[in-house]
């Protein structure tokens, strides 16, 4: 008799949507996601293939970058470059939605910026670079944005010890 204590390990598939099926059917290596607690589409990018694969996306009409920004999983784990888009036009009803995420590893986030397809995504992209330390190549001006450009470390880390003290300079 098996022990029933060792449960047999099941993996859920999820459910390919309409932008995923899209994109496999025109070649683009992605994976699909649980979609967000609103239903939209969520698929995981990596970052090699996140500059084609959002270019291709952008021609097929997710003309409007809606949020970029980061987050960190966990201590020690990975950070995530997370990319809403909504594809707008005349017609519509209701807008169509999609989430991109690129995982990145923490020693060397480095992920291609996407400011050359969607402007928006400039003072979005350097704020997640000055808060987690994701770095986007080709950006035009990456620099801190809301830290000072001395500032040592990535403040929302989940892993960041803040400094015993802070310096004011210039306070009057």
């Amino acid at each position: 008799m098996a022990d029933e204590s060792q449960a047999p390990e099941t993996s859920t598939l999820v459910e390919a949507g309409k932008v995923s099926r899209w994109l496999t059917e025109n070649g683009f290596e992605h994976e699909s996601l649980e979609p967000d607690p609103r239903g939209i589409e969520i698929i995981k990018v990596e970052p090699d293939f996140l500059l084609p694969l959002a270019t291709a996306l952008y021609a097929y009409g997710f003309n409007y970058l809606q949020c970029q920004g980061g987050y960190d999983v966990g201590p020690g784990q990975e950070l995530v470059s997370f990319y809403n888009l909504i594809k707008l036009s005349d017609n519509a009803d209701r807008p169509e939605e999609v989430r991109l995420k690129v995982f990145l590893p923490r020693e060397n986030p480095t992920v291609p910026s996407v400011y050359w397809i969607w402007a928006s995504a400039d003072w979005q992209e350097r704020e997640a670079f000055d808060m987690y330390g994701i770095i986007y190549e080709g950006h035009p001006n990456l620099k801190r944005l809301l830290m000072p450009e001395d500032w040592v470390g990535w403040p929302l880390r989940k892993d960041y010890v803040s400094p015993d003290f802070y310096e004011l300079q210039d306070a009057y």
